[in-house]
């Protein structure tokens, strides 16, 4: 709770407003659930570049591996994230060794 400058005691508008902003941050941190894998459509590829990337290839590196360029690795990456509702590949990586897919 804020204080009021020189009065030493809790303004009620203050209260509220540091609830509101609370309970809307609370919300904010309630994650989504993560689809299953038949939801995110996972093929073969993606799992043998996640699984790449768990070794900790990088992209140029992982390309090679897939014979493919590293441009596609990045657009794979992206696509998969999406599909997955993940932020970064790294989290793309935790997501499918937590499923024992890689």
């Amino acid at each position: 709770m804020r204080r009021t400058e020189g009065l030493g005691m809790t303004h009620p508008e203050f209260v509220a407003l540091d609830n509101d902003v609370s309970r809307s941050h609370a919300l904010s941190l309630v994650p989504r659930p993560y689809p299953t894998l038949e939801e995110a459509g996972l093929a073969d590829e993606d799992l043998r570049l996640l699984a790449a990337l768990a070794t900790g290839a990088t992209t140029e590196t992982a390309a090679r591996r897939l014979e493919v360029s590293a441009r596609t690795v990045r657009r794979r990456l992206r696509s998969i994230c999406d599909r997955l509702g993940v932020a970064s590949p790294i989290e793309a990586v935790v997501w499918a060794a937590r499923r024992s897919l890689i």
